[in-house]
């Protein structure tokens, strides 16, 4: 199981203001391209750091006509057919990312860019490409890694032992499980979060979480358009399941491309009719499916989640806390645990019945921009 204090991140788009005197920690030369979409470095950037990187070269996809530089290309229809590292970002481009494979998200580099972390670890840069799609990269990088103190002011998030308003009073007012339409008990309500409407869809529209559309048709229509606007949606519609009398507020699911709509991290929210410590309440639950199974009420074809949920709580965590955009968080565990049960559509699953809670930081974009999409 993946740490639930462990914060891992990808970078954010900033521009601070540096002195000339500014000396970097360390530099390193790296040919990026050779071989595969991923080159790692033996570089890991520590919490606050800066890392600036210039790049040039070229590249050649087939197909593509003449060669083209860091920037890439730009995206067209026949992209809607790609699976990219990164939807946002142009074909072939220079990418990079700092922090674990799973979580961290990937960003812009082009020609070149200036980007401080949240929480650090190691880098990575890539091609915007498909393993197999032919093209062929040698790009030529630069990057001057700066010390945390001339980083501009970005301020990772805070592990805490309590959020004021999240106790075992409240967690009596939230119930457990969400429940389907006919009353059958569902998924499990595995985090909270508190902040504005605004703020909560900041800070998943940064972490690169999508809303879900209505309907499958309207899914595939908004997937089309949306990739050529530069944003990735995924296919499959969400049930509707309620919690507090009503059906979800948001679904939200971790951006990943039309072909892979049987695997996605995606997760429903509701706004609570009362408020935690004076702000507005979110209770949401998260699961990743991972396939189809049989729907034990109508023998029809579902969705199969990861029966280890905490799994997918902890992608939440990580995924959020890297956006500079949550103040605090912490793990509560209520005093009627939920350790295994079934969803309603038959699944099981299982859970140390922790939750996860999030407090949003109001003035986090003034420390910490999200990354730039």
């Amino acid at each position: 199981m993946l740490l639930a204090s462990a914060l891992v991140v990808a970078a954010a788009s900033v521009a601070p203001v540096r002195s000339v005197a500014e000396e970097p920690r360390v530099s390193r030369d790296i040919v990026v391209g050779q071989s595969g979409v991923w080159t790692p470095t033996d570089l890991t950037l520590e919490p606050g750091e800066r890392a600036v990187f210039k790049a040039t070269g070229q590249a050649q996809c087939p197909g593509t006509g003449a060669g083209f530089g860091p920037e890439g290309l730009a995206r067209g229809f026949r992209d809607l057919l790609r699976i990219l590292p990164m939807a946002q970002a142009g074909h072939g481009a220079l990418i990079g990312r700092i922090g674990a494979p799973e979580v961290a998200m990937p960003f812009v580099i082009g020609t070149g860019t200036d980007s401080a972390t949240v929480s650090g670890g190691p880098l990575s840069l890539g091609v915007n490409r498909e393993d197999s799609d032919g093209c062929v990269a040698a790009f030529h990088v630069h990057v001057d890694v700066f010390p945390a103190q001339a980083s501009g002011g970005v301020r990772a998030p805070a592990w805490v032992d309590s959020i004021t308003g999240v106790d075992q009073t409240l967690f009596s007012r939230i119930p457990r499980r969400n429940t389907d339409p006919q009353g059958n008990p569902g998924d499990m309500v595995n985090f909270l979060i508190l902040g504005t409407e605004a703020q909560m869809k900041d800070v998943f529209t940064s972490a690169g979480w999508v809303v879900v559309d209505a309907d499958v048709k309207g899914a595939l229509i908004a997937g089309a358009i949306s990739s050529l606007s530069k944003q990735s949606y995924v296919t499959m519609p969400m049930s509707r399941l309620f919690l507090f009398k009503r059906p979800q507020d948001f679904g939200w699911a971790h951006a990943e491309p039309i072909k892979v709509a049987a695997s996605r991290h995606h997760l429903r929210i509701w706004r609570a009719p009362f408020e935690a410590g004076g702000s507005m309440l979110w209770a949401g639950a998260a699961t990743h499916d991972i396939g189809f199974e049989r729907d034990q009420r109508n023998s029809g074809i579902t969705h199969k989640i990861d029966p280890d949920i905490d799994q997918e709580r902890s992608y939440v965590e990580q995924t959020l806390t890297q956006t500079g955009l949550v103040e605090s968080f912490t793990y509560v565990w209520p005093r009627d645990l939920l350790w295994e049960a079934k969803t309603a559509t038959g699944g099981s699953f299982y859970s140390d019945g922790g939750v996860l809670v999030l407090k949003l930081a109001e003035q986090a974009k003034a420390n910490a921009a999200p990354i730039a999409r």
